[in-house]
């Protein structure tokens, strides 16, 4: 009896959307913030979990990506206006839609 309820429990949870969830958690990465004094971030991809660059857009006054095709590599970077913004964000979109996450933001020095 044990045994058929985790069975449906787990079979329950993948038809319901519940296996899916699990599966598109947010990436795990790190990422530098330079700001210049001419009102602009220059964001750096500086490692961490394998990120395709059509889900992740930096964003701040303006939207902008990484540039790569395919993955992000180490050492790709964006750039976006920082005039009269508070925050420069990283978000990731899932690929899979429904969901966006920020794995990264930074303030704007004042």
């Amino acid at each position: 009896v044990a045994i058929t309820v985790i069975l449906a429990a787990v079979i329950g949870a993948f038809v319901l959307g519940l296996g899916d969830q699990v599966s598109n958690t947010a990436p795990q990465a790190t990422f530098q913030f330079e700001f210049s004094d001419s009102d602009t971030a220059t964001v750096e991809y500086t490692g961490g979990e394998q990120i395709e660059n059509s889900t992740v857009i930096v964003k701040s006054n303006n939207e902008s990506n990484f540039g790569a095709s395919g993955s992000l590599q180490i050492g790709n970077t964006a750039t976006v206006n920082t005039t009269g913004s508070d925050t420069v964000r990283v978000i990731w979109s899932s690929p899979s839609g429904g969901s966006e996450n920020i794995i990264a933001e930074r303030d704007v020095p004042s």
